[in-house]
């Protein structure tokens, strides 16, 4: 059965194309800093807000029109599944990511939710052997249902500890039997809503445990994907462990886990938590913790996790700008974590949304490469900081230094010279790379 009859497959067609059904700056062939497009952006399809969303938000019901909906329970599943992968195929996307209850429903019982994951994962790696798109990553939903109200692996009761491990145990299962490239921890109720009945340390202690039994257990079935932990400030709870990469990075130094795992990072989380989305990936670069990012845009309007498909160019071209910086994402991808919007409600608006987000990302692609052959941002960096280079500057640097030496050379000082930043300069200049990065074309 074809759920998108009206639609083939999607293919790159220039700049100068007026057919909505094709992109005009994603080309997949394309070389750009020595590899394709493709495997530079490494995109993939985030399964539960592509085929499982309703559209439904605090103030509605569920507006989406798709065609699988006519099913129920594995049924559905299945129908989910069969639509999926015609996506791909139309979209000739690479990855795809999903949360175990995406692909197959909950049963009465974990041994009966065990049984339709079981069915589900047949059949889809029977669909993936017939197809280019692979996995680039696996989760455990341990949010959605009430057993969770007071978290996961942070729960204060023993048994949900032992139900939410036992549900990545089967994800890790999962994630060697159909080739996960990663494998992502998302806190969605790691964290707490007060203090006044929180024991914070055994909370934290536990999630360092619960860690550490997923290492070992990937290790004894040999399961060689990346492990990544998704960082999130707010929203469900009151305040999340997993708040930003800085304090995610503290934790896994903390329970002696940073050679295991890296960072997942979302643009509209790390809005949330007060950053850019380039500071979340520059910050996780530079300490070698980059690992996969969720591509979608928060809403400037909005205080809330938005979803929106990431058409932002100066976004996706400082985005980019770090992920070349970092040598490309490895086994990591940009994966939509992205919705349409709930006005948007035909399955032919999920092209629309995806051609976007490649498109957006191809333009930050080869803008933040052409701002990295030029060394545009380097020189500016490098001029700004020359005082460190030579003289007193290299011995601080050198840690020669100390504080009587430091006072003796403050003490000569009549005036420092201080130069401009020329901030405004060099967005400028970046507006000048990318207003004409596609002007031959």
């Amino acid at each position: 059965m074809s759920y998108f009859n009206n639609i083939g497959k999607i293919n790159y067609e220039g700049p100068k194309s007026t057919n909505p059904y094709a992109f005009k700056f994603y080309n997949p062939e394309e070389i750009v800093g020595g590899k394709t497009m493709e495997e530079y952006l490494r995109f993939g399809v985030a399964y539960w807000h592509t085929f499982v969303a309703d559209g439904s938000d605090p103030f509605g019901v569920g507006t989406m029109q798709r065609p699988w909906d006519q099913y129920e329970g594995m049924d559905l599943a299945k129908a989910r599944l069969e639509a999926a992968f015609e996506f791909f195929e139309k979209l000739n996307v690479p990855y795809f990511c999903f949360h175990d209850v995406d692909i197959a429903p909950e049963g009465n019982s974990l041994r009966e939710t065990y049984k339709n994951l079981d069915t589900i994962v047949a059949l889809m790696k029977d669909y993936m052997k017939d197809s280019k798109t692979k996995l680039l990553w696996n989760t455990a939903n341990n949010f959605t249902n009430p057993r969770f109200i007071h978290g996961a692996a942070s729960s204060n009761h023993a048994d949900v500890f032992a139900y939410s491990a036992a549900k990545v145990k089967k994800g890790l299962d999962i994630a060697k039997e159909l080739g996960a490239e990663n494998y992502v921890f998302w806190g969605g109720r790691e964290g707490y809503e007060t203090l006044l009945n929180t024991d914070m340390k055994l909370e934290l202690d536990n999630l360092g445990r619960f860690f550490h039994m997923a290492v070992d257990y990937a290790k004894e079935i040999d399961f060689d994907g990346q492990f990544l932990i998704e960082p999130k400030p707010k929203e469900p709870t009151t305040h999340q462990y997993d708040f930003d990469v800085a304090s995610g990075y503290a934790f896994l130094q903390n329970y002696d886990l940073q050679d295991h795992f890296k960072f997942n990072i979302e643009a509209n989380h790390a809005t949330l938590a007060g950053h850019t989305f380039e500071h979340e990936l520059h910050y996780a670069r530079i300490h070698g913790m980059l690992g996969s990012v969720d591509a979608n845009q928060g809403h400037p309007l909005l205080g809330w996790d938005t979803d929106e498909f990431p058409t932002d160019l100066y976004s996706t071209t400082l985005a980019m700008y770090e992920i070349i910086k970092n040598g490309g994402l490895g086994k990591g991808g940009l994966n939509f974590d992205a919705k349409v919007r709930r006005g948007s409600f035909e399955p032919e608006d999920l092209f629309h949304a995806h051609i976007a987000g490649m498109d957006g990302f191809a333009v930050g692609l080869k803008v933040a490469q052409k701002l990295v052959d030029d060394k545009v941002l380097d020189d500016v960096i490098e001029d700004r900081y020359s005082s460190y280079r030579e003289g007193i500057g290299l011995d601080i640097v050198q840690g020669k230094a100390d504080f009587h030496q430091l006072e003796e050379y403050a003490l000569g000082l009549k005036d420092i010279q201080h130069q401009s930043g020329r901030l405004e300069k060099i967005k400028a200049t970046i507006n000048q790379y990318l207003l004409t990065a596609f002007a031959g074309e």
